[in-house]
């Protein structure tokens, strides 16, 4: 049997699950303002592989959500998945993190689009066809007024975004799945277990997440 530990840490949801042969069994998250990552991440690891009955040796690979994303978060996550490979000499595996988020939307027709918040009026965004297939591919974009205007079709917003995008985006066929707020372990089982098939896999030593943005340090305050 295929077991896979999926690690979920690009949002404020501090998110891990165990699948067998792409089905999740359990899942363990928190999603906390303060971003408890680091305190709660290795802690929901050793307790969810205990409470399915297996060891780490019965791990067949390790996924982790490569962004976009918290810097903080996404380097907490990584981390974690890139010891964890090393020590247990496993495969890796990279999930993208909006397509998790995207595929918590159970739609048959229309657009999904999930949004994670970049600040102001900025977001992380990308569109999928209701197969989860890419439309569109990852950007940071300003929402304003005119954005998606020319999709015809029913579209699904997911993300963190809908109190600061809800009323900008008002056109009819816009519907905002607000219970969708961020990315969860538990909807990357499918996903990984689909490339673990393809031995879809990133390199261990040189994977780095995809922030999307470079990382700005602010500068000190002057006294």
């Amino acid at each position: 049997m295929a077991f896979i530990l999926n690690i979920e840490t690009a949002t404020k949801n501090c998110s891990v699950s165990i699948a067998k042969n792409g089905e999740t069994i359990l899942c363990k998250e928190i999603a906390e303002e303060g971003y408890s990552h680091a305190e709660k991440l290795h802690v929901f690891i050793e307790e969810i592989i205990a409470e399915a009955g297996i060891t780490v040796q019965d791990l067949l690979a390790i996924a982790v959500s490569q962004g976009p994303g918290s810097y903080t978060g996404l380097r907490i996550g990584v981390s974690a998945a890139k010891g964890l490979c090393f020590a247990l000499n496993l495969p890796l595996i990279a999930v993208d993190t909006l397509q998790t988020l995207a595929s918590q939307a159970k739609v048959s027709v229309g657009k999904i689009i999930p949004m994670l918040d970049a600040r102001r009026m900025e977001v992380y965004s990308a569109i999928f066809n209701s197969n989860l297939e890419t439309e569109r591919p990852i950007q940071a974009e300003v929402i304003d007024e005119n954005s998606f205007a020319a999709i015809t079709e029913t579209v699904y917003f997911v993300g963190d975004c809908a109190d600061k995008c809800k009323p900008v985006l008002t056109k009819d066929n816009f519907v905002f799945l607000e219970e969708i707020k961020y990315p969860s372990a538990s909807a990357m089982s499918k996903i990984s277990f689909d490339k673990y098939q393809k031995s879809d896999t990133v390199d261990v030593a040189y994977f780095e997440p995809y922030y999307l943005k470079d990382f700005m340090i602010a500068p000190p305050s002057k006294k």
